[in-house]
């Protein structure tokens, strides 16, 4: 590796903007001395919080933008209209290459619009996918895409499926990364017109391994590395996965107080349940990775503290060391050819 991977991030997007954002960047920061991140938003409100924290100033800059893009506005307009806004100002370090990566809290929308105009899809690539990792059984899985197509053809699936095995390879070090297509049965007939006719595409894919079909209530228990779907069905998938473990953890939590000797039982299980929900935490994680563009775009929570910004910052270390777009131009571009 030579010199450091330059990270702008969004100071203002989010609901706990700036001040969770800046906690974050600083964790970061203190945590991997490989990064350089760029805080861009309104400076004296950044250098007011950065007050509070002692970090390597070598390593971190602020870049003033005096505008903010708000989630309920048109991402379209707003992206055209406010220049000096914090998304579109650090997405522009990407785009002239004075940044590697780019992290945001800020509007989906705007984040979604920003990345395929003003950072640009990679030659080839025919749409971006939004990729999560979510949690499983037996790790971490990558949800791909859920959220920025929702009207996907069977060759943009075919490009998901080759870009998520070519992240879960070289980011999660998982091997031959198991790639599996949300169906609602496990048979090869089933499902609606983009299943069907993506699946023989997969199938017939030799750069990827392809397992078949995955129902929703396999994929928790891990079945498949990737998991390959259109935005509609990825973002259900996602929210509901969400909402559950957020439900379940709190009648847990709820049923443990119950009575004393419960509360006991809580006491005497506390550690080892901690410990096993952390595995399902999502902010453990980092946020989405919008793939196939010239320069990642990550996209985390709106409600985001700063361990997810802080991971999410992280995890741009390890994708631009990998040279990920590389091997995604190498694995789909040079293939298609």
């Amino acid at each position: 590796m030579s010199g450091l991977v330059n990270v702008a991030v969004d100071a203002m997007g989010g609901d706990n903007a700036p001040a969770e954002i800046i906690k974050g960047a600083v964790e970061a920061l203190n945590e991997n001395e490989r990064v350089k991140v760029f805080l861009v938003g309104q400076e004296e409100l950044l250098k007011k919080h950065l007050a509070e924290f002692t970090y390597d100033k070598d390593r971190l800059e602020i870049v003033n933008a005096t505008e903010i893009i708000e989630t309920a506005e048109p991402p379209v307009n707003a992206i055209r209209k406010k220049k000096d806004s914090s998304i579109v100002k650090a997405m522009g370090m990407v785009k002239a290459g004075t940044c590697d990566a780019y992290v945001s809290a800020g509007s989906t929308g705007a984040n979604l619009v920003g990345g395929q105009v003003l950072v640009g899809r990679i030659k080839g690539i025919e749409r971006a996918p939004l990729a999560p990792l979510i949690p499983t059984e037996k790790g971490a899985s990558l949800l791909i895409d859920c959220g920025a197509n929702v009207d996907a053809r069977p060759s943009h699936l075919l490009q998901f499926a080759k870009m998520g095995s070519v992240y879960m390879e070289h980011v999660m070090n998982v091997k031959n990364p198991k790639v599996a297509i949300v169906n609602i049965g496990a048979e090869e007939e089933k499902g609606n017109a983009l299943v069907k006719e993506t699946f023989p595409m997969l199938k017939n894919c030799p750069e990827i391994n392809f397992i078949g079909s995955i129902e929703a209530r396999d994929i928790p228990a891990g079945l498949a590395d990737v998991i390959v779907c259109e935005a509609f069905v990825g973002n259900v998938i996602l929210k509901l996965y969400e909402g559950v473990g957020g439900t379940l953890i709190k009648k847990v939590k709820a049923g443990m107080m119950t009575s004393l000797r419960s509360k006991i039982g809580a006491l005497l299980v506390k550690p080892a349940l901690k410990e096993t929900l952390k595995d399902f935490d999502l902010e453990q994680y980092g946020g989405a990775p919008l793939l196939g563009l010239n320069g990642l775009v990550v996209k985390t929570h709106g409600s985001s503290k700063s361990i997810e910004i802080k991971n999410s910052i992280l995890q741009c270390i390890t994708f631009k060391e990998q040279e990920i777009n590389e091997k995604i131009k190498e694995k789909i571009l040079l293939k298609d050819e």
